[in-house]
């Protein structure tokens, strides 16, 4: 059974804001793109810094630093100077709620 971690209310994500939040130690960036809910890494594979702090345009988010860019579905970035992609990790929202509670799971894959 996959242990999802409780992290924010779907109504504190604003639409291409980045957020960081920690996960059972591990520090996240959810983002909300239109409708759809992202949850990967919050660390840029190239530089180690926050990435939280960077842009985010269509579905992916920039590096703020050296301008490296994430896809948030799959976390492969887009080009150097990051090489290595992002880790996924699912999420799911509470039900039958009218603002849901997102919830994450470390060890569990978006992409699975």
């Amino acid at each position: 059974m996959t242990t999802m971690f409780e992290t924010v209310r779907k109504s504190a994500l604003e639409d291409s804001k980045p957020m960081r939040v920690v996960v059972d130690g591990e520090d996240v960036l959810l983002a909300k793109v239109a409708d759809e809910i992202f949850a990967v890494s919050d660390i840029c594979t190239h530089s180690e810094v926050s990435l939280s702090e960077g842009d985010i345009e269509g579905c992916a988010i920039e590096c703020w630093l050296h301008g490296s860019s994430f896809d948030l579905r799959t976390g492969k970035p887009s080009g150097p100077p990051a090489t290595s992609p992002l880790k996924t990790f699912a999420i799911k929202l509470e039900e039958d709620q009218s603002d849901p509670m997102i919830f994450v799971s470390l060890s569990e894959s978006a992409r699975s």
